[in-house]
């Protein structure tokens, strides 16, 4: 599914370089749930954004399904390919104030002109959230809001799935129900499933596990 070919970051010029990535390489297989541990600083962050296509590799390429998207110049073919194939989940849940549950999972959907409340809604249910459709974001707890950009993430069908810190700001318990979340759905719908994280724990629910050390990526499970 994701295809990395000797990927190398530098931040700055001359004396002030920065590497944050050195001639990395990893194939991410379809359907598998991978963690990349790493603390704070250390570039996890920096390969999801390469991956996203967000940020430009200094060397090296990124393929999804085949397709070289580090060729891609055009911010519009980047922003319809991450429409179509990708969903995101970050450290803040994103969700817009103004609009309903129900709203925000579904505008996936009609930013691509295919709005279905109904499928929305059978997301949230699946998420345990289907009492909560008419609410507003503020009206939720922490852990609700995140189950909630998980649905919404995944709207469009996407088959992949990227998520930066996306347990950062809730407590032990419902930590552990998102990366429950994660585990399942890589399984039920075949998703390819990266997430970025500092939390060791995660790696008690991802199939394969990956260290960044000194700028090079290291298997651990």
């Amino acid at each position: 599914m994701i295809e990395l070919v000797h990927l190398t970051k530098i931040y700055g010029q001359g004396h002030e370089n920065l590497c944050v990535l050195e001639d990395v390489s990893l194939t991410l297989r379809r359907g598998r749930f991978t963690v990349l541990l790493g603390p704070s600083g250390s570039g996890k962050s920096t390969l999801l954004n390469i991956i996203a296509m967000l940020d430009e590799p200094t060397s090296g390429k990124v393929l999804v399904d085949g397709q070289d998207v580090t060729a891609l110049k055009s911010e519009s073919a980047r922003a319809a390919l991450r429409l179509k194939k990708m969903g995101f989940v970050f450290q803040f849940d994103g969700l817009l104030p103004e609009f309903s549950l129900l709203e925000n999972v579904d505008m996936p959907a009609l930013m691509r002109g295919r709005p279905n409340p109904q499928k929305a809604r059978e997301l949230l249910e699946k998420f345990g959230l289907g009492s909560m459709v008419n609410k507003l974001p503020a009206d939720l707890s922490g852990g609700e809001k995140q189950r909630a950009s998980i649905a919404r993430a995944l709207r469009n069908e996407p088959p992949l799935l990227l998520a930066d810190e996306p347990t950062g700001n809730l407590d032990a318990a419902r930590k552990i129900q998102v990366f429950e979340d994660f585990a399942r759905m890589s399984k039920e719908r075949g998703l390819t499933t990266v997430m970025v994280t500092h939390d060791a724990h995660a790696s008690e629910y991802a199939d394969d596990v990956y260290s960044l050390e000194n700028r090079k990526l290291i298997k651990t499970k």
